[in-house]
């Protein structure tokens, strides 16, 4: 019998450790992140409003946007997902059933107020400890099944101070929280207290131009870390490179100068599996 999108992803963690999950905004990211051998994939809430939608990370888009890219992702590459679900859309279980059917292994709701921000920035508002264990609670009863993976995420290290959001991601799990995102922890000592007092796996972002340091796995490693996340590392590389080539063809008047940048026609077909006709 084929295993369920959430029995993916715990074999996957139990196979790496720490897991490293990569960020992949749509279903062409994710092969390339399959190809270089990632056992699992993220999308991430402000990846699908910055790219799909133009827009901040300020809690605008909602379950019917995300839902679109998770689809195209696990419709066409077989790694277990997790989907970042903000807030839960004032209907955690409805959220956890349609990000199920739609093959999604595993969520994270979050304890920001819906009007949320970045984790990485100031001024985040967080709701008290109780309403997050009720959005818990809801997104559990929400599950297909016990493999399906809820995340708990806390950011209440930089409004709380670390002990604080020990203890809110221990109520969390309490209240059924499979497992526990750690948002913007500064230090290894953080995490280390966050893994010695947290039973479940805790996962790390890793994100670019935040709070969290660049730690290497080995560190991470030592600290009890059971996953490393990059949500937006290749989109950000991918933006990048496209404001470069845009630049560079309105100031030259051609891309012969950044050609060489580019993906060739011949390696899109093959990371594709396309064989053109002849």
């Amino acid at each position: 019998m084929p295993m369920t999108p959430g029995q993916k992803f715990r074999a996957a963690l139990a196979a790496e450790k720490p897991l490293q999950i990569a960020g992949a905004l749509n279903a062409y990211a994710a092969l390339l992140a399959q190809r270089a051998d990632f056992r699992a994939l993220y999308l991430s809430g402000a990846g699908v409003a910055n790219h799909s939608y133009g827009l901040p990370d300020i809690g605008k888009t909602e379950l019917a946007d995300v839902l679109i890219d998770a689809r195209r992702i696990t419709q066409r590459v077989d790694l277990p997902l997790l989907v970042d679900i903000d807030t839960g859309w004032d209907d955690p279980a409805r959220a956890v059933r349609e990000m199920a059917a739609a093959g999604v292994a595993a969520v994270h709701i979050e304890d920001q107020v819906p009007a949320k921000v970045c984790g990485h920035l100031p001024g985040k508002h967080l709701v008290p400890t109780a309403e997050m264990v009720a959005r818990v609670q809801a997104a559990v009863a929400g599950k297909p099944d016990r493999d399906f993976v809820v995340m708990a995420r806390t950011d209440a290290a930089a409004n709380e101070g670390v002990p604080a959001a020990i203890a809110r991601a221990q109520a969390y799990v309490a209240a059924g929280a499979d497992m526990i995102f750690a948002e913007a922890l500064r230090s290894l000592e953080d995490f280390r207290a966050f893994t010695a007092a947290v039973k479940v796996p805790v996962l790390a972002n890793l994100t670019e131009f935040g709070q969290t340091p660049y730690f290497t796995l080995a560190e991470l490693r030592t600290a009890g870390l059971a996953m490393a996340l990059y949500p937006l590392s290749a989109s950000r590389a991918a933006a990048a490179a496209s404001r470069d080539v845009y630049t560079a063809l309105r100031q030259d008047g051609t891309q012969q100068n950044v050609v060489g940048k580019m993906q060739t026609r011949a390696d899109l077909y093959d990371i594709l599996g396309y064989t053109p006709p002849r």
